[in-house]
């Protein structure tokens, strides 16, 4: 195997042995020497890749931060209408949480803890620049409310990780009937 191949499937396993430890223990619980023998490297091999763990860390919700938002944004232009775009990018983002659980799940964790750097948060922030647009636009037309984003975001994309959380533990299970009802209380909950 190619010494590159073999390098980046080091760094992807360490990437993927901190999301599950994160998720499964919490920041505090998943020390670097168990990150590196979930990832079977040698606890020296993590610092090839990252400085410390703050680094691993901060590097893991980029890099995860950025898949969801690449995949939240694919089918989405501009173009459409505020309500047409919200609609896409949500279902999108539903989706992603729904199927895309442990990458999901880590986002959770690191939004709702002080452990992401503020660089690092503010670059995750910056790949929700489409929305964020979208929000603005749909301001300025008065389609949807004129308040903060950050309030925005807490009452129409939120909740759909209190749904995966549920799902997940198989407390309720979401069919496509309940997508459209929670979309719709999303929609209803920011606009105008």
């Amino acid at each position: 195997m190619p010494k590159l191949q073999k390098s980046i499937q080091k760094r992807d396993a360490l990437i993927r042995a901190t999301i599950t430890l994160v998720n499964n223990d919490g920041f505090h619980a998943a020390p670097m020497s168990k990150i590196a023998k979930m990832a079977n490297v040698s606890p020296a091999t993590i610092y090839l890749y990252f400085e410390n763990k703050q680094d691993l860390v901060n590097k893991t919700y980029i890099e995860v931060k950025s898949t969801f938002t690449a995949y939240a944004f694919k089918t989405y232009s501009p173009t459409l209408s505020v309500t047409e775009g919200f609609e896409l990018i949500w279902k999108r983002i539903a989706d992603f949480k729904l199927k895309q659980c442990e990458e999901a799940m880590f986002l959770a964790q690191c939004d709702n803890t002080p452990i992401i750097d503020e660089p690092s948060r503010q670059e995750g922030i910056r790949h929700l620049q489409p929305l964020l647009d979208l929000w603005k636009r749909g301001k300025d037309e008065s389609v949807i409310k004129p308040i903060s984003d950050y309030l925005l975001y807490a009452y129409a994309i939120n909740p759909l990780s209190f749904l995966m959380v549920a799902q997940q533990r198989g407390e309720f299970s979401i069919d496509k009937t309940h997508i459209e009802a929670a979309y719709q209380a999303a929609w209803d909950a920011i606009k105008v």
